[in-house]
């Protein structure tokens, strides 16, 4: 297989030119060779990261810490969106649907240029990979897909999101399968607990583990690895809900060893909300009906083609996605990731220094990123940020309750967090 690293700088090297301005409307039109000789000639961390600032067009004076729920676009990729929407509305008459003139429409097409960066990006052969709308599609493709008869067992956790058990809840009802779910310890610190929990559930007629990469209410990163080896040897089919994965922490299929993977790219990657794909491994992928079939449902030389029928859809946000892996592959995978992750814990640091804080995500290294889940004693979630929006224009989300959920992403900054846990001291 292709040297990711190499494949991902070549592509984003390649890519067209649009405005690395904070200015959405700016005239200024540069590449994204340009945008990586200005990183490349930053003297340190701080200039290149205030660097990277500018290319969104988020508000100034407001600070946007809810990543987890939707990503911004950087400018490159939402005028990439615009331009091509404007371009077909204005040249729609010459297509001739033989490869002339705007792509008015997706949903039918292979997108083969576009799947292969995406294969370098988590691991695997494009051919493995489908483009969906989001995860929530790719888990309903295989949830809808496998054939599984009643008495079959499936096992989630507690702490799925709806997108990530509702389809197997109904086909349990449907199906007359048994639905089970692996109690989540809060806070998760320690990765075999998580392992037995989900372990311990198995019997002899459990077939599917399905279980979040990366829980989207807490921020755990999952031991999903050792879960999945122990599967295998089984015979049970294992997919993993990466909704808040791509973009926050390395996704590496063919290391987890999985057997189907799906993932929202809207998120932690900020493409254009409506993109998402599901990854099926090749061994499996046969045991995978076409769950919402078109034309190419029975093109079973290239299976992720075949998964990805999903009738008429919006081309210019696929060009939007592509834009989005170009703007990651020209700031660095490695370098994005640990920035990532160093936001995050630095959220967490100042959090721990906090009396009243209770922190109810994961502190284990391996099991925490950009997103942290806490409580402050005598406020409630939605109250602590309707207080941090008045006070400092500051916009994470309350989850329940009692809990804030705060997501960190390359455009914040450690003074942003500061302000944070000077409210949160305030109280």
């Amino acid at each position: 297989m292709t040297n990711r690293r190499d494949f991902l700088r070549k592509s984003a090297l390649g890519a067209a030119s649009l405005p690395l301005t904070n200015a959405i409307a700016s005239p200024t039109r540069v590449n994204l060779n340009d945008l990586e000789n200005e990183l490349r000639s930053t003297v340190d961390d701080k200039t290149f990261w205030a660097t990277i600032r500018k290319q969104f067009p988020l508000k100034e004076g407001q600070t946007y810490f809810n990543n987890g729920t939707m990503g911004p676009q950087p400018s490159y990729v939402l005028e990439r969106v615009i331009e091509d929407m404007r371009y077909n509305a204005v040249h729609g008459a010459e297509t001739d649907y033989k490869g002339e003139g705007p792509q008015l429409l997706s949903g039918y097409f292979e997108y083969k240029e576009l799947r292969q960066k995406l294969g370098v990006l988590i691991n695997a052969d494009y051919k493995e990979i489908s483009l969906t709308q989001n995860a929530t599609f790719g888990m309903n493709f295989i949830a809808n897909g496998l054939d599984l008869k009643e008495g079959d067992e499936i096992i989630n956790t507690d702490q799925e999101h709806g997108g990530g058990y509702a389809a197997w809840k109904q086909l349990a009802k449907r199906k007359g399968l048994i639905y089970k779910q692996a109690v989540m310890p809060v806070p998760a610190n320690d990765p075999q607990e998580v392992i037995d929990a989900v372990l311990s559930q198995i019997t002899s007629k459990t077939r599917v583990i399905a279980i979040p990469h990366l829980i989207s209410v807490y921020g755990v990163v999952m031991p999903v690895k050792e879960i999945c080896a122990e599967a295998r040897k089984r015979g049970i089919f294992t997919i993993l809900d990466g909704a808040q994965t791509v973009g926050q922490i390395d996704v590496d299929v063919k290391e987890i060893d999985c057997d189907a993977y799906y993932a929202s790219l809207h998120k932690w990657l900020l493409a254009p909300g409506g993109n998402g794909i599901l990854y099926v491994k090749a061994d499996q992928v046969e045991k995978v009906w076409c769950a919402l079939a078109s034309y190419n449902w029975e093109n079973y030389e290239d299976h992720g083609f075949r998964l990805q029928q999903y009738g008429t859809g919006n081309p210019s946000l696929l060009v939007g996605l592509d834009a989005a892996v170009d703007f990651y592959n020209t700031i660095g995978g490695t370098r994005w990731l640990l920035r990532v992750k160093e936001l995050g814990d630095y959220l967490r640091t100042g959090l721990k220094e906090v009396e009243k804080v209770s922190i109810h995500s994961s502190v284990y290294p391996d099991m925490c990123a950009g997103i942290t889940t806490y409580a402050v004693e005598g406020i409630s979630g939605p109250d602590l940020q309707k207080k941090l929006w008045q006070e400092k224009r500051l916009q994470p989300r309350s989850v329940g309750e009692e809990l804030l959920r705060h997501s960190v992403h390359i455009y914040n900054n450690e003074s942003e967090i500061d302000q944070a846990l000077e409210v949160i001291r305030s109280i």
